[in-house]
């Protein structure tokens, strides 16, 4: 009789827990599909080395990125194509997009579809976050718990260098000049 009970009430608990968690991530999906562009400070971090910078995304797969470093880098993807920019020897590094973690970051519909099969990975005070697996990139995107807006992600480099990136000071849905999208000419 009592694992009868006990087995009731964690079948209970279940079905409480689960709609709560079902209406977290109906509020992310909705903020995401509410939001047109992301202007925002970043603190990156690779390995033990952190960059500061700010980004203005717009979706789909836009980015361009000014990174507060010696070498002035620049980041900008058009949709395609991602270039990597860094002005203090005119150097440039272009790859295609589709082969970079921005590709499923930079895609809303991606992430959402994501979203909405996914579980929820781990939640804290301030942060929910998914794991996005796709082929053998892993993408830990965070979502902040109150506002249900992006907050970052972590994930690896092509060299196993761990990459957290955490997006301070967000605005949304900014009036921002597409023109910045256009690549630096390359050398």
């Amino acid at each position: 009789m009592l694992k009868k009970k006990i087995i009731l009430i964690f079948f209970i608990l279940i079905s409480l827990i689960n709609p709560s968690y079902a209406s977290v991530k109906e509020k992310i999906i909705n903020n995401l599909i509410g939001t047109d562009n992301l202007i925002f400070d970043f603190k990156q971090t690779i390995s033990k080395k952190t960059e500061k910078g700010n980004c203005i995304i717009k979706y789909p797969k836009k980015i361009y990125c000014v990174y507060k470093n010696r070498q002035k880098k620049i980041i900008v993807s058009n949709g395609k194509t991602l270039v990597v920019k860094n002005r203090s020897n005119n150097q440039n590094y272009v790859y295609p997009l589709k082969k970079t973690p921005l590709s499923m970051i930079l895609d809303k519909k991606y992430i959402i579809s994501q979203i909405e099969k996914l579980r929820i990975n781990n939640i804290t005070d301030d942060t929910i976050d998914f794991l996005l697996i796709d082929k053998n990139l892993k993408i830990n995107i965070f979502f902040d718990k109150k506002t249900n807006n992006l907050k970052g992600w972590q994930t690896e480099d092509m060299y196993q260098n761990k990459v957290s990136f955490i997006i301070l000071n967000l605005k949304t849905n900014q009036k921002i000049d597409r023109k910045i999208f256009k690549l630096p000419k390359l050398n």
